[in-house]
């Protein structure tokens, strides 16, 4: 087995028994990310806008440190607790994604780590 843990101090630490990203020959799987903020560790202020911002930040960086980018990404997995904060999703997405764009979830869920309103993990290929 080909199996590499991805870590990266450009994205918030793992809070739990898990690693940020695993490497299994040449697909990533990274964990889900909420909108934290990697030096602080404190989620970021300021609305679903900076929130959703923030999470395709971390997942970003999460790209890079395995040698890929988010253009990269296979699976995006979106959890919401507001479905209502989609297109707002749509939107900030647009901004990070270029076409072909990857194959997408969104779930609605109850809560979030934290009092999060959005997460997101996703599968990636380097």
């Amino acid at each position: 087995m080909s199996k590499k843990i991805i870590q990266t101090d450009n994205a918030p630490q793992a809070i739990g028994t898990y690693s940020q990203a695993v490497n299994y020959n040449g697909l990533v799987f990274i964990s889900g990310q909420i909108p934290l903020d990697p030096t602080s560790m404190e989620m970021v202020d300021g609305g679903i806008e900076n929130q959703i911002t923030q999470v395709f930040e971390n997942l970003s960086a999460i790209c890079a440190a395995a040698g890929g980018s988010l253009q990269s990404v296979l699976k995006l997995t979106v959890y919401l607790t507001d479905m209502g904060n989609f297109p707002q999703v749509n939107t900030i997405m647009g901004q990070y994604f270029e076409t072909p764009f990857p194959a997408r979830a969104a779930v609605g869920v109850a809560a979030l780590p934290k009092g999060a309103e959005v997460e997101m993990d996703a599968i990636l290929a380097v």
